[in-house]
């Protein structure tokens, strides 16, 4: 599997900068599914990997978290480090955004979030980083804590299947034009005895599939 190492993703992301936003026709419909079934509005300690821009945080705070809620996301672009902390800049109080290396965030105390948030992340890492971060969420959650996905997928129907495959093959042969990013089926990653699936959703925005899975620490 040709996914690009850490360095590689830091490069490209912090050469996408703001453009990143542009994916929004296709991501926030899967997005929006995670904010409606995360139930973030009795959250009250948020963890994001991947926050990028920190669009979907800001959304967060003006739409569903609560006054007292927290929030830390991480990311490994310098670039969208910053970007985030301007975009969180009025929840600054709240909010923290810290610059990572892209490993799993080991360092973080035992059961000290009670949502685990990463969109579109998981379609650009190796099968061992993504088995990593769900390791690193799971000891991260309060008990009955909730894991929130998306990424893209592999598709439903002829049209999006059809999408994925392009993608698929476009990841495989210049990975960076795409992101670094593959369609990914997450619920196989996802053991039995660690999570119980809340919910589970396949959509396509413009042919391009997502997945979203919702899923409580067990």
């Amino acid at each position: 599997m040709n996914t690009l190492s850490h360095e590689q993703a830091r490069r490209v992301y912090d050469r996408i900068g703001s453009l990143q936003d542009s994916q929004g026709f296709y991501e926030d419909r899967a997005t929006t599914l995670v904010m409606l079934q995360g139930k973030f509005s009795s959250a009250e300690s948020v963890f994001e990997f991947g926050c990028g821009t920190g669009r979907f945080a800001q959304r967060l705070f003006e739409e569903y978290l609560s006054p007292t809620a927290r929030y830390r996301g991480v990311d490994v672009s310098p670039k969208m480090v910053g970007l985030a902390q301007t975009q969180l800049q009025p929840y600054a109080r709240r909010a923290e955004i810290i610059l990572s290396e892209g490993e799993p965030p080991d360092e973080e105390f035992v059961e000290s979030y009670d949502r685990f948030v990463s969109n579109y992340v998981f379609d650009l890492l190796s099968h061992e980083d993504i088995r990593a971060v769900l390791r690193a969420a799971h000891r991260m959650l309060c008990r009955d804590g909730l894991l929130c996905l998306s990424g893209l997928s592999t598709g439903t129907g002829p049209a999006s299947r059809s999408m994925g495959r392009v993608v698929n093959w476009i990841q495989s042969v210049r990975p960076a034009l795409v992101g670094g990013c593959r369609p990914v089926d997450l619920l196989p990653f996802l053991r039995e005895s660690e999570w119980q699936v809340q919910h589970h959703a396949k959509v396509a925005a413009f042919s391009i599939p997502s997945e979203v899975v919702v899923a409580k620490r067990c």
